[in-house]
């Protein structure tokens, strides 16, 4: 998560640096010393921060606490401990991890934090969660490096810390089963996650952090996280965050290979688990699975690995205990922490999350494709009166892309891939977010909602705005660290300016509750850039619609967030009976 010039993080100086509402501090290896014991970071000069890696949270998943809850680290030690180095990734399988170290014993956390943190002024802390599907991700990403974030925090008179959590993914930590539920063990990842916001709880204020200001924050499955930890207990409040932010993601889990009742929901994890019981050689066994936590990692790796790639998904279960309901039902009767949520989705979600076969071209092409969805043809039938075969109402937007029969996407994807990529997207991110700003001013709380705009250079002509491209410019990663082609390649000046107003209208919001600037007396025009107020999401002001913030080359700027609102509507007045959301 840190710079990756590793040499230059560890080539400290004997240079002493002051920062805003910082005191000096000499540059050297930095140690905390929390319940457990004490740890020995690196410093890092040329951001004046220092870098604590691999600090355990919870006891190692392994051997007889394999597939169970995490249990707390009850071990202390005298010496200190180094916190040098990156830890491995968590097992898991995919793209974000090809390549990477990964081990069962992953329960690790780090923080970045500015140098010479004042005693008397301990600093508001976000809590950076992973995506990656539950499937996959870790915590040595450079994608997700917070020091220019942090930087920037404190250019702006108002430092903040960064603490990033790992969790276990797949069939690690969301392995579902009518098994598991007797067992007790399930939706194992959220728990790890919770289990982590507990320890920093107890510990965040060794690192000089503020237990009390603590904002949960994530992107795709990592904004499904925060939704999770926002849901969990039904809701409860234990006092482990003061705020929440989830990018494309948040409340309302999907529980099945696809979007469908909780009969096929089970149906799907049933399979998924027999699938890896049987090639494990654990079905003639009392107990499964105490069979699969007694064989070797290598075994069961191999197992899980094959499963995957045979079509098995391992999803989170309503276990009635850390998940208690569907995600709409606890929305709708207001069963979430009621504390600030800022979320957002991107203009083109539906470009990443919508079938690429067999191509649309007729309304039956559509109908059977809406059906993949495992929803009902009577249902089917209601969605493609909703989403019309009109271009202009498609993703991307006539703007981004320009219709064209002819072109290679209407070729391979057929004429109609603007109407397909708009529902799913919908679907996949868009239906949520929305859901949950309106849950939030319901119950008179305050919510802050986004849509992004910009279509990066490496993107596939006719993606648009797609899934995940926003991440780089919240953190101001404008130097690319951890891609394979730099997001900002192209967009000039236009794009760090937007780069450097999104750090920090987070910045802000970690800091105040607000994603304002301007409300805390610094940042560039007032507002981190644009000097545009973002407001409260208010259905209750008339017509049951909110505004939201546009961001886009141009800057950021309000808008009515009101475009396919009848069709979402449907949506989520069917949500648990049709999607099983």
């Amino acid at each position: 998560m840190m710079l990756s010039l590793l040499a230059q993080v560890l080539a400290v100086t004997g240079v002493c640096v002051a920062s805003p509402a910082l005191v000096p501090r000499c540059a050297a290896a930095p140690v905390v010393t929390v319940k457990n014991g004490s740890y020995v970071g690196v410093h890092n000069p040329t951001y004046n921060q220092d870098f604590f890696f691999g600090i355990r949270y919870a006891k190692p998943p392994i051997d007889d606490l394999r597939f169970r809850v995490p249990q707390s680290l009850n071990e202390t030690w005298t010496d200190t401990r180094p916190a040098n180095e990156p830890v491995p990734f968590c097992v898991g399988y995919g793209g974000d991890n090809a390549g990477k170290r990964m081990s069962e014993d992953c329960l690790y956390l780090q923080v970045v934090r500015p140098s010479g943190i004042a005693p008397s002024t301990p600093l508001p802390v976000a809590v950076w969660i992973h995506g990656g599907g539950l499937v996959e991700g870790g915590l040595d990403d450079q994608r997700y490096n917070a020091s220019f974030i942090v930087q920037n925090s404190v250019e702006m008179g108002t430092p903040i810390m960064v603490a990033s959590l790992a969790y276990r993914v797949s069939a690690w930590g969301f392995l579902s089963s009518e098994e598991t539920l007797k067992d007790g063990s399930t939706n194992l990842g959220f728990r790890d996650q919770r289990l982590a916001l507990h320890w920093l709880q107890e510990n965040i204020g060794a690192f000089g952090g503020a237990p009390e200001q603590v904002t949960i924050w994530g992107e795709s499955a990592g904004g499904h996280s925060v939704g999770a930890q926002l849901l969990a207990y039904n809701g409860r409040d234990d006092k482990l965050f003061k705020g929440a932010i989830a990018q494309s993601g948040g409340p309302g889990i999907r529980f099945g290979v696809n979007y469908g009742s909780q009969a096929s929901n089970t149906s799907s994890r049933e399979k998924a688990y027999n699938s890896v019981v049987t090639a494990s050689g654990c079905t003639s066994s009392p107990n499964s699975l105490e069979c699969l936590r007694a064989l070797p990692f290598e075994t069961l790796n191999a197992v899980i690995n094959t499963t995957e790639q045979e079509g098995a998904s391992f999803q989170p279960m309503i276990d009635h205990d850390f998940i208690a309901a569907y995600g709409s039902t606890q929305l709708n009767t207001g069963k979430f922490v009621h504390v600030p949520l800022l979320t957002g989705s991107n203009s083109d979600e539906g470009s990443s999350f919508a079938p690429r076969t067999p191509p649309c071209n007729t309304e039956e092409d559509f109908l059977g494709l809406l059906q993949t969805s495992n929803i009902s043809s009577e249902a089917a039938q209601s969605l493609a009166i909703l989403y019309p075969d009109i271009p202009a109402l498609g993703i991307p937007s006539l703007k981004t892309f320009p219709h064209d029969p002819n072109s290679t996407l209407s070729q391979t994807l057929g004429k109609a891939y603007r109407r397909v990529r708009a529902y799913f997207g919908d679907l996949s991110m868009t239906l949520k977010r929305r859901a949950s700003n309106h849950a939030w001013s319901l119950q008179n709380v305050n919510s802050f909602a986004y849509r992004w705009d910009v279509t990066v250079p490496s993107t596939t002509a006719g993606n648009g705005a797609e899934h995940f491209q926003e991440v780089a410019f919240v953190f101001d990663n404008t130097n690319g660290l951890g891609y394979a082609v730099n997001p900002f390649e192209g967009l000039g000046d236009a794009g760090k300016a937007l780069a450097k107003e999104m750090s920090r209208r987070w910045v802000a919001f970690v800091v105040s509750g607000k994603p304002s600037v301007g409300a805390m007396g610094g940042g560039e025009g007032e507002d981190g850039g644009s000097g545009v107020e973002w407001p409260v999401y208010d259905v209750l002001k008339g017509g049951a619609v909110g505004d939201g913030m546009l961001f886009d080359l141009e800057g950021a700027r309000v808008e009515e967030d009101s475009y396919r609102a009848e069709a979402m509507k449907w949506m989520w007045d069917h949500a648990e009976e049709v999607y099983g959301i």
